[in-house]
C-alpha cells in the first residue's frame, strides 16, 4: 500500500500544525508516501527520504496541474488523503479520504464580517464540497458535532469517521494545577487565534473595556497577523488606547513560540463562537493552564 497526501492549500494555522505532525509521523513508519504540498508550508521536521515531496506554487493553474498529475499517479491500491477540506475535482483510483477542518463549509452560518473575496471563496468551496461528493470514499473529521453537520449536508451518502489527532498526546490533564503554580507568570490571559469573525476578538476587547471602566486591567496577549487582519488590528489598537487596556498583540508566531506563550500565561481565554476542533484548548491543558471558554460543543 502507498499513501498519497494532497495538501496544496494548507500552509498556516492549525492545519499546518496538524499536517506537519502527520508528515513527521509518516516519516517514522514503514509507509511509502508521496506528498503534494503548498510551497509556502514551512516543514518543521526533517522528513524521511521515503516521502517524495512535490511542492506546488499557490495559484489556480498550478493546483489544477498538480491534481492532473495526481490523477495519473494514484493507483488502485493507494490511499489518497485530501487534507484541505475539499474532495478531488477528478475521480481517482484508490481509496480517497477527505479531511475536513473548516466548519464554515459544513455549518449553515452566515459569512457576514468576512472580506468580499473571502466570502466568495467560502461560497465557492461550499458548492465544490456539495458538487464533488462522489469523488470521495469517506470523510474524516475530529469531533462528533462536525460529523453530525457533515452527515446532514451530505445526506449520509458518504461515510464520515471521527478521528481526532494532534502532534503529541502527552501531558494532557483535565485537572487544574494548584493556584501557587499560577504565580510568577508574565501575563494573565492568552488567546491563541487568527482573526476570522467567529474567533470573536471584538467581543473580547469590548469585555476588557467594560472591565477597565470598573478599574480592572487584566493583562492579555493575542496572536493576530497584522497583515491579514489589518482592519481588526486597527480597531483593536484604538480601543486599547481609548480604554488604556493592558492588551498586547504579539502577532502570528511559529508553533514553537506559541508553545512558549503557554508557559508564560496564567490562563487561556477562548471566546470563539464555533470550532471544528479547538487545538489551542488541548495545548493549553497540556501546559497545565486553566481554560475560560465559551459553553459550546467544541
Amino acid at each position: 500500500m502507498r499513501l498519497i497526501v494532497y495538501a496544496v492549500n494548507v500552509h498556516q494555522g492549525g492545519g499546518a500544525v496538524l499536517l506537519n505532525a502527520l508528515l513527521f509521523s509518516i516519516s517514522q513508519e514503514a509507509v511509502s508516501c508521496i506528498a503534494f504540498l503548498d510551497r509556502r508550508l514551512k516543514l518543521s521536521e526533517t522528513l524521511s527520504a521515503k516521502i517524495k515531496i512535490n511542492l506546488v506554487a499557490p495559484s489556480i493553474p498550478n493546483r489544477l496541474l498538480a491534481e492532473r498529475v495526481l490523477t495519473s499517479t494514484a493507483k488502485d491500491d493507494d490511499v489518497v488523503l485530501f487534507f484541505g477540506n475539499l474532495p478531488p475535482l477528478f475521480k481517482l483510483r484508490g481509496h480517497v479520504a477527505v479531511f475536513i477542518q473548516n466548519r464554515y463549509l459544513v455549518d449553515d452560518v452566515k459569512l457576514d464580517g468576512f472580506p468580499f473575496n473571502t466570502m466568495l471563496r467560502l461560497r465557492a468551496e461550499r458548492l465544490w464540497l456539495s458538487g464533488w461528493l462522489a469523488n470521495a470514499d469517506e470523510f474524516i473529521v475530529q469531533t462528533p458535532s462536525m460529523k453530525r453537520l457533515l452527515e446532514a449536508r451530505t445526506k449520509g451518502r458518504i461515510p464520515v469517521r471521527v478521528l481526532p489527532f494532534m502532534a503529541a498526546h502527552d501531558r494532557y490533564v483535565r485537572k487544574v494545577r494548584p493556584p501557587e503554580m499560577q504565580k510568577g507568570k508574565d501575563f494573565e490571559f492568552l488567546y491563541v487565534a487568527s482573526g476570522e469573525p467567529h474567533k470573536n476578538h471584538r467581543q473580547l476587547i469590548e469585555a476588557w473595556c467594560l472591565l477597565a471602566k470598573e478599574g480592572l486591567f487584566p493583562s492579555l496577549r493575542l496572536t493576530l497577523d497584522r497583515a491579514h487582519f489589518a482592519e481588526l488590528c486597527s480597531w483593536m489598537e484604538q480601543k486599547i488606547e481609548q480604554c488604556r487596556l493592558n492588551v498586547e498583540n504579539v502577532g502570528s508566531l511559529p508553533h514553537g513560540q506559541i508553545k512558549q506563550l503557554y508557559d508564560q500565561a496564567g490562563a487561556l481565554v477562548y471566546p470563539s463562537t464555533f470550532e471544528s476542533f479547538g487545538l489551542p484548548l488541548i495545548e493549553a491543558r497540556q501546559a497545565g493552564l486553566p481554560v475560560l471558554a465559551a459553553e459550546l460543543d467544541y
